[in-house]
């Protein structure tokens, strides 16, 4: 190991991954998952709130998601925040919740949904690549303020090309276990 310590970077890197695994979370393969919900604000008292802060959400079967607001006021506003949303599916009110069926997914579907997991995994190696170019630099600056030599900036700078590869695998894997799942019928 390098005498420049790495783990500020790999934290970063951990909750770029992790925040990778929440958007495929949200990213519904046929079964209803309340996840999918987790990106629809309402207004509520004048300010914009996440929708699991105003209502129950709960999956009475593997296909159907019930929305019970606390306030049944909020009704037409959770319906139409999920009418507008990217989620493609409308919205049942019958005055007292909203109900979700989320139909089988067809095989155009699947394959768009395929296609948003793949850019949500570049979108994580970029982010990934990001903080390997922080390592860098800070590296550099090591190197400028001659705190480190030049073979501790060469090693370290391995060192860090070594732990992007490693997390570029696990977003590989990430996604593909992904794709697998959306693929499967």
């Amino acid at each position: 190991m390098s005498t420049v310590d790495f783990k500020e970077y790999s934290k970063k890197m951990d909750k770029t991954l992790d925040h990778l695994q929440d958007e495929f979370g949200a990213v519904r393969a046929g079964r209803a998952n309340a996840k999918v919900l987790d990106h629809i604000t309402v207004e509520y008292y004048g300010s914009e709130t996440p929708l699991n802060g105003v209502a129950t959400i709960s999956s009475p079967d593997a296909r159907t998601l019930v929305i019970q607001p606390w306030d049944t006021k909020l009704l037409k506003d959770i319906q139409k925040a999920i009418q507008v949303s990217d989620l493609g599916i409308n919205p049942q009110n019958d005055g007292r919740v909203v109900r979700l069926v989320f139909p089988q997914l067809t095989e155009e579907r699947r394959k768009d949904l395929a296609k948003q997991v793949k850019k949500y995994a570049e979108d994580a190696k970029v982010a990934l690549r990001n903080v390997r170019r922080e390592g860098m630099d800070y590296v550099k600056k090591l190197k400028k303020a001659n705190e480190i030599t030049e073979d501790d900036q060469k090693k370290a700078e391995k060192d860090l090309q070594d732990l992007l590869d490693q997390y570029i695998k696990k977003a590989d894997a990430a996604a593909a276990a992904k794709e697998k799942e959306l693929m499967a019928i």
